[in-house]
C-alpha cells in the first residue's frame, strides 16, 4: 500500500498515481458529477488533466490529490494548483478545487479533504492567498467554501472562455495565510 501524504480522521490523500487514473476517468464520465463544469470529459481529456496534476505536484509540491477513504476506495480529488499563466483570467494565482464521485457527496469529504490540502499548501508554499471559484448556481461548492471559512471577494470575480467557446462567469472566495 502507498503511504498517504496527508491524512484526516476519515481520509487518506495521495499524490495522483496510475492506480487512480481509471477511477478518475469513471468519475469524469459521470454527467451528474460533471454538470457544473460543462459536461463529461473523455479519457483523453482526463489523461491531459491527470498529467498536468502529476507534473504540478513534482514542480510545486502541491496539486490535486487523490482522496481515498480508509478502506482505499477512491472518492475524488482535492487540492491546490499554482497557476502561473498571467495571460488568462485571472492571471497568476493559487486555486483550491475539488471533485468527488456521487457516492461521496453529502458526507463532508470535500470539506475535510480541502481543509487538509489548504493547510498543506500554506505550509509548503509561499502563497499569501488561495482562490476558490465556481459558478453562481453551484451551491454544493459554495457550501464547501463557507465551511472552509473562505469569504467572498466580489472584486475578484471574472469570466473565463473555454477552448470550446463557452464563457463562465466565476465567483471568487479567498483563503488567506495566517
Amino acid at each position: 500500500m502507498a503511504i498517504p501524504i496527508l491524512t484526516t480522521p476519515r481520509l487518506n490523500l495521495f499524490a495522483l498515481h496510475e492506480r487512480h487514473f481509471e477511477p478518475l476517468v469513471a468519475m469524469q464520465l459521470d454527467a451528474e458529477v460533471m454538470q457544473t463544469i460543462g459536461g463529461v470529459w473523455d479519457r483523453e481529456r482526463t489523461q491531459r488533466m491527470f498529467n498536468r496534476y502529476v507534473a504540478a505536484f513534482a514542480r510545486d509540491g502541491v496539486s490535486r490529490f487523490a482522496v481515498e477513504d480508509k478502506d482505499e476506495n477512491f472518492l475524488g480529488i482535492a487540492g491546490v494548483l499554482r497557476h502561473s499563466d498571467v495571460n488568462v483570467p485571472p492571471g497568476r494565482h493559487d486555486e483550491i478545487g475539488w471533485r468527488f464521485t456521487r457516492a461521496a457527496w453529502g458526507k463532508g469529504y470535500a470539506s475535510e479533504a480541502s481543509a487538509a490540502t489548504l493547510h498543506h499548501a500554506f505550509a509548503v508554499t509561499d502563497c499569501a492567498e488561495i482562490w476558490a471559484y465556481t459558478t453562481g448556481d453551484n451551491a454544493r461548492s459554495q457550501a464547501v467554501m463557507a465551511r472552509l471559512g473562505m469569504p467572498r471577494d466580489t472584486a475578484k470575480d471574472f469570466e473565463l472562455t473555454t477552448d470550446s467557446g463557452r464563457t463562465w462567469a466565476l465567483k471568487v472566495w479567498l483563503a488567506r495565510r495566517g
